[in-house]
């Protein structure tokens, strides 16, 4: 472009921001003559390889590992043994996280179990709002990690890699599928208790291009940093500004085709949408009071995991493709008999009115909502170092309980069993890359053929593995 010969960048920019105004209205022009619209949608919608059965996730993580044996998988051997030393056989294969003892011993869960829905699934009585819905659930009883570690586990199911540096599974989502909203990211984060321990790892981009990577909607202050204009700065004059800066990164973009040169575009075009598009999807004003109460909210201001339920709603009804909600403590190795009752009461109401919430509206049959954390609890009680504090559980990895809803997914059934004490399968065991490839599924691509060119090779989030367990389908 002949408006910028014998210039440097560093030049431009010292001459001021809205300076460039005629030099970017002339790249404007052109891009226009072109046909590009410097507005357009940075993640354009992308062909599915197949018919997909769901548009878009909306992933429900309960960080630390919920009890599937005092939340979903009642054990009646559990009870009767309670107090005896775990079987020699069973602990040679144990895989404990902290238990020292040479001899755990069992505990049978303190909470009542019942059958509910025309399924019959079981669920405990902390759970009576998730009981309510069975009927709309396909809740998986096997689901298998690898790793006895709350990081290294939180990796496996998030990346698909135990270790950092792999794009997260909402990235892969948005590589493979692109966005349908045209004001909000197409990969949306809710936080709510703690943090994970592989924090940003969990919806960060990898190797993927940085536009790929999750949002993170913060709980107090300004949802989104840096997103808001300066005081003083009209919308005409922020729009002026953003073009003058995109202009001279098209130039850039041309001349290297860096991929990140086109996601820092892609974040001003995306963060100058939001500045209005954020604050009408966090406002709840518009909502009704029983809807409010439906999802147990008090507060619409308040920050919660139900605030946080209702703000997923909303953005898949807006076109979000991928909302991941992560929410904890759920790491009882003490007083669980304390801890897990306040996780569920935190959580519960929430999840179910959310699944209702979304079928009531029409859009569960396209909206897959997963429940789950990232491994189980342990069928031993573990004991404290300390005196006097209650026992909880370890971590148990090779059988553990997540349900799923909507999406395509066949409801009113539970997949899988475990033994009498819990243990190992009795059905058909999930890996979590089954799991991955067929989330995947659902949305109509194809685990095997997402890839990405990366340091020489094809990689993709199943790695080598993964099975699509079509007996999750409807």
């Amino acid at each position: 472009m002949s408006g910028l010969d014998g210039w440097t960048r560093r030049q431009l920019f010292r001459r001021g921001t809205l300076s460039l105004a005629p030099i970017a209205w002339s790249s404007l022009r052109q891009q226009a003559a072109s046909g590009v619209s410097p507005g357009a949608t940075p993640l354009p919608p992308r062909r599915a390889h197949f018919q997909p059965r769901a548009k878009s996730i909306i992933y429900l993580f309960m960080i630390g590992g919920p009890s599937q044996l005092d939340l979903f998988d009642p054990k009646p051997e559990l009870i009767r043994r309670d107090g005896e030393v775990l079987p020699e056989s069973l602990l040679k294969q144990a895989k404990f996280a902290q238990i020292q003892e040479k001899q755990p011993k069992i505990m049978g869960s303190p909470w009542r179990f019942a059958r509910y829905g025309g399924c019959g699934a079981s669920v405990s009585e902390l759970l009576p709002h998730t009981a309510s819905m069975v009927d709309q659930l396909a809740i998986v009883k096997t689901v298998k990690t690898d790793d006895t570690n709350h990081m290294f586990a939180e990796l496996l199911i998030n990346t698909g890699w135990r270790q950092f540096g792999r794009p997260s599974l909402g990235s892969w989502v948005v590589y493979g599928l692109g966005a349908e909203a045209e004001n909000l990211p197409a990969f949306l984060v809710l936080r709510s208790g703690m943090r994970p321990r592989s924090k940003r790892a969990n919806y960060g981009n990898g190797f993927l291009p940085s536009k790929f990577q999750g949002t993170p909607l913060r709980a107090t202050g300004a949802p989104i940093l840096n997103l808001a204009s300066p005081q003083g700065f009209s919308t005409r004059r922020q729009r002026e500004s953003i073009n003058a800066i995109n202009a001279i990164n098209r130039l850039k973009l041309k001349s290297s085709g860096d991929d990140e040169v086109a996601a820092r575009i892609a974040s001003y075009e995306m963060a100058f949408r939001m500045q209005s598009a954020a604050p009408e999807l966090l406002d709840l004003a518009d909502e009704t009071p029983t809807t409010l109460k439906m999802y147990g909210i008090t507060d619409p201001a308040q920050p919660s995991f139900a605030r946080n339920c209702l703000l997923a709603r909303r953005m898949v009804e807006r076109g979000v493709r991928f909302v991941h909600l992560f929410h904890g403590d759920w790491d009882h190795h003490t007083n669980i008999a304390g801890g897990l009752p306040s996780q569920c009461q935190q959580t519960d109401q929430p999840s179910a009115a959310l699944v209702k919430d979304l079928a009531s509206r029409g859009l569960l049959d396209e909206t897959l909502v997963i429940w789950g954390g990232e491994l189980g609890r342990t069928a031993v009680a573990q004991k404290s170092d300390k005196a006097n504090v209650p026992v909880g559980r370890d971590h148990h990895i090779d059988a553990y309980t997540m349900w799923f809803a909507g999406g395509g997914t066949r409801a009113g059934q539970t997949i899988g069993g475990t033994d009498d004490l819990g243990y190992f399968p009795t059905g058909e065991s999930w890996h979590v890359h089954d799991l991955q490839a067929t989330l995947l599924h659902l949305l109509g691509l194809d685990h095997r053929r997402l890839t990405y060119r990366f340091q020489g090779r094809d990689f993709r989030l199943t790695d080598v593995h993964g099975e699509v367990r079509r007996g999750l389908f409807s």
